[in-house]
């Protein structure tokens, strides 16, 4: 899996993956932002990978679900870098037939165990530089 990632403006970036689908980073002032931060995107896959993961687990025990929402919080460390201290995410599910507890099972299993980007945050990063001259 590759992100291509471009600066357009200082604080605006755009992101391309392989099949050439795009995501604007913004950082500017929230007047003139029209996409999410790089932490903002965090949260956003941290939600969208979980929710997939409940869904499918969901729907396997042949559950309805008439509407899914998801609301995440992230508290941040005050000074840089300004990295996640505490993710909690919030779901609210209008169902006719799945129960609290099958929900909070479902939800516990999919960010311990099936979530790519919650097993990510444990992840080890590395780098490399290059520096092309025109």
């Amino acid at each position: 899996m590759t992100i291509r990632t471009f600066m357009l403006a200082d604080e605006l970036y755009e992101s391309v993956n392989d099949n050439h689908n795009r995501v604007k980073i913004d950082m500017r002032p929230r007047e003139v932002k029209e996409g999410q931060s790089p932490v903002e995107l965090l949260l956003s896959a941290l939600a969208g990978c979980a929710a997939v993961d409940i869904v499918v687990m969901l729907k396997k025990r042949r559950k309805t679900i008439d509407r899914f929402e998801i609301v995440t919080e992230g508290t941040r460390q005050e000074s840089p870098p300004r990295y996640f201290t505490k993710i909690h995410s919030h779901y609210r599910i209008t169902s006719p037939d799945v129960e609290e507890s099958e929900l909070h099972k479902v939800s516990g299993l999919a960010l311990e165990k099936y979530c790519s980007v919650a097993a990510s945050l444990k992840s080890e990063l590395s780098y490399s530089v290059e520096v092309i001259r025109p």
